[in-house]
C-alpha cells in the first residue's frame, strides 16, 4: 500500500512542480497585473499541494504524529511569510517570495526524510531568520547612510575571516567554522554579504585606476585568508563576485578577462599547493578509479542520480542516506534519487529564475550603489548554486558548498534569507525611483499630464466638442466621440469672440466656423 501511495504521489509532485516552474518564467512576460496575480496564486497553490503530498507520504511511512505537527508548523510559517510580504510590504516581489518558500519547503521535505532532528533545527533557524529580517527591506529602503561605512565593512569582513583562521575547526580539510556556547558559526557566509557592500561602496564613489587598485588589494586580502583557511569554495565565490562587480562598475573588458586569467592561474596553483584540492580534482576526473577512497562521494552521488532516473523512486523507496553528506553538500543527489531528474531540473530552473530576478532588479535600479549591491548578491547566489550542483553532477570538482535554502546548515539558510530580504528592499526601492521619476516628469511638463486626464478612465472617456449653428443663429453644442476631431487654437477663439462683438448679426453670419462666441463658454466646456 505504501509503495502505491509513493508511486502515485511522486508523479503528482513532479506535475505540480512543472506547472510552478512554467509560471516562474511565463509571468515575466505578462504585463497585466490581474493576470500576474492569478499566476502567483497558481504558484502558491502548486507549492502548498506539493508540501501536503510529500508530508502525507512521510506520515504514511513513519506513522508518527510529530510529522503532522511539524507539517502544520511549516504551513503556519509559510503563511506568516506571505502575510509579511502582502501586508507590510505590499510592493514586494511576489515571485521572489514564492521561490524562497518553495525552496525552503523542498529542503524541509528532504531533511525530514533523511533526519527529522536536522529538519527541526533547520526549521527553527529559518523561523528565527525570517522574524529577524522582517524590517530589513524597510531599512535598506530608508537608511541612506549604508554607503558611508566602507572601511567598516572591510575591517569586519577581514576580522571575521581571521578569527576562523585562528580559532576555526577543521571540517573536510578546511577551516570553516567555530563554536561559541554550543552554537556553530560559519563567518564566511555572513562575510559574503558584507563583502558585497564593501565593494559597492568603493566602486560607486569612483572607478579610476587608483580606486580600483585599492579595492582590489582589499578584496585580495579576503580571498587570501580564505585560501589559507583552505575554504576554496568560498574564496571562489568572493573572487568571481568581485570580478563581475568590477566589470559592471568600470565597463572595461580588460579587468574582466584579466581577472579570469588570474583566477585560472590561481586554480592551478591551488591544485599544486593543497592536498585536499588535488584529491577533489582526482575524484572529479575519475571518481570510479578510487571508488573506495577519494572518489566515494562523487561516485555515490552519480549512482543515486542514475538510480532515480527521470521520475525518481519515490520517498522512502531509495537509499539517499547512503550518500555522503547527503543532507548538505550532496542534497541535490538525494532529492533526484527519490523525486526524479525532472524534479531536479525544475529546482535548477527555479534557482535560475531567482538569479534572473536579482539581475533584473539590478539593471533597473538607477542608483549605482544599490545597483552594484543587487548585482553582487545575485552573483553570490548564482555562483553558489552552480558550484554546488556542478560538483554533485560531476560538472566541476566538488567545492563543499551548500545549496541555498535547501541544504542543511544554519549559517547558510540564515544568510540566504537575509540576502533575499535585502533584494526585496532593493525591489521596493526601484519602485520608489519609478514614482519619483513620474513626479519629476509631471513637474517638468504639467500641461501634458493635465490634458491627459486623471488616469486611464479619463482617457477612455475623453470627448471632443463641436459646435453647430442653428437656423435661428443660436449655438447648439453636441458631443462627438469620433477620433480625429480638430480643436481650434486660442487665437482663433479670440478672433471669433471679437467678430461676435462687432455685430455680425443675430443670424450668426459674422461668427467663424468654430461657432464659439464667448471664451467663458469655451473654458466651461473644456
Amino acid at each position: 500500500m505504501l509503495h502505491l501511495i509513493t508511486e502515485s504521489s511522486k508523479y503528482v509532485m513532479i506535475f505540480l512542480f512543472m506547472i510552478y516552474t512554467y509560471y516562474s518564467f511565463a509571468v515575466l512576460s505578462v504585463k497585466n497585473e490581474a493576470r500576474q496575480r492569478r499566476m502567483y496564486k497558481s504558484q502558491t497553490t502548486c507549492m502548498m499541494l506539493i508540501h501536503l503530498d510529500a508530508f502525507l507520504v512521510l506520515f504514511a511511512a513513519q506513522m508518527q504524529i510529530k510529522i503532522l505537527i511539524f507539517y502544520a508548523a511549516q504551513v503556519v510559517f509559510v503563511l506568516f511569510l506571505f502575510l509579511i510580504y502582502r501586508v507590510i510590504y505590499r510592493r514586494a516581489a511576489r515571485l521572489v517570495v514564492n521561490h524562497m518558500c518553495m525552496l525552503m519547503i523542498i529542503g524541509f521535505i528532504i531533511l525530514t526524510r533523511l533526519d527529522f532532528e536536522s529538519a527541526l533545527k533547520q526549521f527553527d533557524i529559518a523561523v528565527i531568520a525570517s522574524v529577524a529580517t522582517i524590517f530589513v527591506p524597510q531599512l535598506v529602503r530608508k537608511l541612506k547612510f549604508l554607503r558611508k561605512f566602507t572601511w567598516v565593512y572591510c575591517a569586519v569582513g577581514i576580522l571575521a575571516l581571521g578569527v576562523v583562521l585562528v580559532l576555526g575547526q577543521m571540517t573536510g580539510g578546511a577551516y570553516l567554522s567555530f563554536t561559541i556556547a554550543g552554537i556553530t558559526f560559519q563567518p564566511s557566509e555572513f562575510v559574503k554579504i558584507i563583502f558585497v557592500f564593501f565593494v559597492a561602496c568603493m566602486l560607486y564613489q569612483s572607478t579610476d585606476f587608483k580606486q580600483v587598485c585599492i579595492t582590489t588589494v582589499a578584496a585580495a586580502i579576503h580571498v587570501l585568508i580564505l585560501v589559507v583557511s583552505t575554504d576554496l569554495g568560498a574564496a571562489l565565490i568572493f573572487f568571481i563576485t568581485y570580478i563581475v562587480m568590477l566589470y559592471a562598475a568600470t565597463k572595461k573588458p580588460l579587468y574582466f578577462f584579466g581577472g579570469l586569467g588570474v583566477g585560472c592561474i590561481a586554480a592551478v596553483a591551488a591544485a599544486k599547493l593543497f592536498s585536499h584540492v588535488r584529491v577533489r580534482v582526482t575524484a572529479w576526473l575519475d571518481p570510479f578509479g578510487n571508488i573506495s577512497g577519494s572518489g566515494w562521494q562523487v561516485a555515490q552521488s552519480l549512482f543515486a542520480i542514475d538510480t532515480g532516473g527521470w521520475f525518481g523512486l519515490g520517498l522512502y523507496q531509495g537509499l539517499p542516506e547512503k550518500i555522503p553528506v547527503g543532507s548538505s553538500d550532496f542534497v541535490f543527489a538525494a532529492i533526484v534519487e527519490e523525486m526524479g531528474e525532472v524534479f531536479g531540473i525544475c529546482i535548477i530552473l527555479v534557482c535560475l529564475s531567482c538569479f534572473l530576478m536579482f539581475l533584473n532588479i539590478a539593471m533597473q535600479l538607477k542608483d549605482p550603489f544599490y545597483r552594484l549591491i543587487a548585482l553582487g548578491l545575485g552573483c553570490v547566489y548564482g555562483v553558489q548554486v552552480f558550484l554546488n550542483i556542478g560538483g554533485v553532477i560531476k560538472c566541476i570538482p566538488s567545492t563543499g558548498l551548500t545549496l541555498p535554502l535547501i541544504s542543511y546548515g544554519g549559517s547558510s539558510i540564515l544568510c540566504t534569507i537575509i540576502m533575499f530580504a535585502i533584494i526585496q528592499g532593493l525591489y521596493i526601492l526601484r519602485q520608489d525611483e519609478g514614482e519619483a521619476d513620474e513626479q519629476r516628469k509631471k513637474r517638468l511638463n504639467p500641461r501634458r499630464y493635465r490634458d491627459s486626464g486623471s488616469g486611464r478612465q479619463s482617457e477612455r472617456r475623453k470627448e471632443e466638442y463641436t459646435v453647430r449653428e442653428g437656423k435661428n443663429g443660436q449655438d447648439r453644442y453636441s458631443r462627438s466621440k469620433t477620433a480625429g476631431s480638430v480643436s481650434k487654437s486660442g487665437k482663433d477663439r479670440k478672433n471669433n469672440g471679437k467678430s461676435g462683438k462687432n455685430g455680425s448679426g443675430s443670424s450668426g453670419s459674422g461668427r467663424s466656423s468654430s461657432g464659439f462666441g464667448r471664451e467663458d463658454e469655451i473654458e466651461e466646456i473644456w
